[in-house]
């Protein structure tokens, strides 16, 4: 469940090249609110499931976690230590997948991508570094019998897909509205259990993550140009050979 700057706001860079997070309001992840979703659908046809969220991030980032909590599930992990600031998809993909290997799984359901770095590849790292089955980019899923199946819509064909568990699944942003948190499960969310460890806890050095044990890092941002104002061919009669000459300065034509 992660926690991001809001997609709606001005977003930029740190001088250090991280994700400015202190000059905008962050929450959860709305792709990973798919993800919630269908967790809940899976725990609504088997009652014995229980849901954990895990969220990496410094002290707000607990909020994506009660945000997640009071649409449904049963406890949080966060992992908050200061020196996986600044950590790429391998340095994040490591403390993940240590923290799922302590709390145990039978299935790791996230996003397709985060609404910040967009990369989207970390289900597929988690997958490699607990050496699972990647089950990605499904817009349906289902779990029955010890196994995951679901369906992923390509440019041309639908694949239906089907892996035994644990595996690591995400899940795109039309496998099924989110629904909205009820105040009766706001107020609950407050007494789940929310455990917080830090990188000691996970057995990771501080060499491995962050800044230090990046693979990659922003060397430079450039805002982009605001847009300017089109062009405006007005039709009195030449309209046609007004707009061919646009195109052709353009090289559209």
């Amino acid at each position: 469940m992660k926690h991001v700057p809001d997609a709606t706001a001005d977003r930029t860079f740190t001088q250090g090249g991280t994700t400015d997070r202190a000059s905008v309001d962050s929450l959860l992840s709305e792709l990973d609110e798919y993800a919630v979703e269908q967790a809940l659908r899976i725990a609504e046809s088997d009652a014995d499931t229980e849901i954990s969220y895990l969220t990496v991030g410094p002290d707000d980032a607990r909020d994506a976690l009660r945000k997640a909590l009071a649409m449904g599930g049963d406890s949080a992990i966060h992992v908050n230590d200061e020196d996986i600031e600044g950590s790429d998809a391998f340095g994040t993909s490591l403390v993940l997948a240590r923290a799922i290997e302590r709390h145990g799984f039978d299935l790791v359901l996230c996003g397709m991508a985060s609404t910040d770095g967009t990369m989207g590849v970390v289900p597929a790292l988690l997958a490699e570094r607990l050496g699972v089955r990647a089950v990605t980019h499904l817009e349906e899923v289902a779990v029955e019998d010890g196994k995951v199946t679901g369906r992923r819509e390509g440019d041309g064909a639908t694949v239906r897909i089907q892996g035994d568990l644990p595996a690591v699944v995400s899940v795109t942003d039309r496998s099924g509205d989110a629904r909205y948190p009820s105040f009766k499960g706001i107020m609950a969310a407050k007494k789940k259990p929310l455990e917080t460890l830090d990188l000691a806890d996970l057995g990771i050095e501080a060499a491995q993550v962050g800044r230090a044990g990046a693979r990659s890092a922003v060397d430079s941002a450039t805002r982009r140009p605001p847009r300017t104002k089109g062009e405006i061919v007005v039709d009195e009669g030449t309209g046609g050979a007004g707009l061919a000459a646009f195109l052709t300065a353009q090289k559209f034509i």
